[in-house]
């Protein structure tokens, strides 16, 4: 919805967020990757906005059922993400 199935922050909410969505295939943001592996997780947890994605989510209708994470559900986001992220072009 935000990132786009291109992750280059081109999905149909990525401007209604605040901050906009980044662009996850810039060498600058594969650079931080390398440098920080859990950055995507922490700016899922850490965001200093507090609940930025499932709020943004929840002001453009999109439902969301209730969902607690596990430690088991970062390390698979951070996994997968970070091999999409350094398939992309």
């Amino acid at each position: 919805m935000c990132h786009g199935a291109d992750i280059k922050g081109t999905g149909p909410l990525a401007n209604k967020s605040d901050p906009p969505t980044p662009d996850l295939t810039t060498p600058a943001f594969k650079k931080r990757l390398n440098e920080y592996p859990g950055v995507i997780v922490s700016s899922v947890i850490l965001r200093p906005n507090g609940d930025l994605i499932p709020r943004t989510l929840r002001e453009n209708g999109v439902k969301l059922s209730p969902f607690t994470w596990k430690v088991q559900d970062f390390r698979d986001l951070n996994q997968y993400m970070s091999g999409v992220i350094s398939k992309s072009r």
